[in-house]
């Protein structure tokens, strides 16, 4: 059977880049993107407008594009959801739920769903956090995701789902705009420095916290979903790791293309919740079973980043 992909929340930050890999790898025909809102950035291939919590629109760009693998994106990230945490439970479990269900009933053959470090709270190891380990959260959003985990377990116990998941760290991308998370500074400081040289970091100097380059975490969720199914061992989610650092970390190596850049510092109400969360990941499950390996450091992805941006700011 020809696989056929339906990107579910593919305007957002991860779906953006998740969007541009999955037709790179299939072809763009193969690749159905799907969302509430318009793509940021013009992209080749099918795109749809749905509702991730309608479960009926869903089912039938489904049935009308022969859907075999569902990557399901929709969520309220980490601030964003403690402004509307009723709002932010009700979509992130019930798009999930919908999804599953279709699973169940064979109507697709295999679910991606995210996960995060969100689901790690204040009593969580923060150091070289393990795969299982004490998992209380402090939020909504990592409560959904702690919930959700066990959900995707459940129904692949219970029903066979071949559901599998990754626990992203902070996530950093120039082709498109974060989507309010806690750790959106490590990508609004690039945009500040090379417009102004100047950037206020609402986490404080020190806050070090697990983060990865998109393009590992968009080859990461690929090759995951790719791997063969017994080589899948972990049902809840993967702990994944790229490089781990803090706000005067990235402004030193900022500064080093940006010269006479200024970092200062005014920590808000994401301070704790940065300060629940790990400050590094212990992800030997993900490269154990299905071979996982980061390919950027910090060095590497702040020059990656800022040529990037640099011809993206002047042509737009």
């Amino acid at each position: 059977m020809t696989k056929k992909v339906l990107v579910i929340g593919s305007s957002g930050q991860i779906g953006t880049e998740l969007v541009e890999g999955l037709r790179a790898r299939f072809g763009a025909d193969h690749v159905v993107a799907s969302d509430i809102k318009e793509p940021q950035v013009k992209q080749d291939g099918p795109f749809v407008m749905v509702d991730a919590m309608d479960r009926r629109g869903i089912e039938r760009i489904i049935e009308k594009h022969g859907i075999t693998d569902v990557y399901l994106l929709a969520a309220l990230l980490s601030a964003t959801a403690e402004k509307d945490p009723a709002f932010a439970w009700k979509l992130n479990m019930e798009s999930l739920f919908i999804v599953l269900e279709l699973a169940r009933e064979g109507k697709v053959q295999k679910v991606y769903w995210p996960s995060s470090i969100a689901v790690f709270g204040p009593t969580t190891p923060k150091d070289a956090t393990p795969q299982h380990t004490i998992a209380e959260p402090s939020t909504v959003y990592g409560i959904s995701k702690q919930a959700g985990e066990q959900w995707c377990a459940y129904y692949h116990k219970r029903y066979g789902v071949d559901v599998r998941s990754i626990r992203y760290p902070g996530l950093i991308g120039w082709k498109s705009a974060p989507g309010g998370g806690t750790t959106d500074y490590a990508v609004h400081i690039f945009h500040e420095a090379i417009r102004h040289q100047a950037y206020t970091s609402f986490l404080s100097a020190g806050t070090t916290l697990p983060m990865m380059y998109m393009p590992d975490a968009i080859r990461a969720t690929i090759e995951l979903m790719e791997a063969p199914a017994d080589r899948v061992k972990e049902r809840t989610s993967y702990n994944l790791a790229g490089f781990s650092f803090s706000p005067q970390e990235i402004a030193a190596e900022v500064g080093r293309h940006i010269p006479g850049f200024r970092m200062d510092y005014a920590p808000d109400q994401r301070q704790a919740i940065a300060d629940s969360w790990p400050r590094s990941i212990d992800d030997r499950a993900a490269r154990a079973d299905w071979g996982w390996k980061p390919e950027y450091d910090l060095r590497s992805m702040v020059d990656d980043m800022m040529v990037n941006l640099k011809r993206e700011l002047v042509v737009g």
